[in-house]
């Protein structure tokens, strides 16, 4: 059966997003070139950073018309992401909270993209 494999975010400059998740996740780029940067996660999702000037078709949207979201394994890996991000200085959209699903919080990448890290409670 097929899956998702990879996520595309349109970007203002794939290099410097690039950059900035190359730091957030501590990955190397696998590919970079002044339109288009990918980075590879050890589950295999790719993330796909598309210059919004040169995507086709054309963009009609920006950051924030949906989330990347991160499960970690319990509260203390959530409050260590959450210290890390801010340290980051990634601005933070919704402080920690339960959330239905679990305990969250919510920050933004450059391009006004949310990152959303959270541990499932049962």
């Amino acid at each position: 059966m097929r899956y998702p494999d990879m996520v595309i975010l349109y970007v203002d400059q794939p290099s410097r997003s690039a950059d900035f998740y190359a730091r957030l996740f501590d990955l190397q780029p696998l590919e970079l070139s002044p339109t288009f940067a990918m980075l590879k996660f050890a589950s295999g999702m790719r993330l796909g950073l598309w210059s919004r000037h040169t995507a086709e078709p054309a963009v009609e949207m920006t950051g924030g018309g949906g989330e990347l979201a991160v499960l970690l394994e319990n509260f203390d890996a959530l409050e260590a992401c959450y210290a890390r991000w801010q340290a980051l200085g990634l601005p933070i959209l919704q402080e920690m909270a339960d959330m239905d699903f679990g305990r969250t919080f919510v920050a933004q990448d450059p391009d006004g993209h949310r990152l959303r890290a959270y541990v499932v409670t049962e």
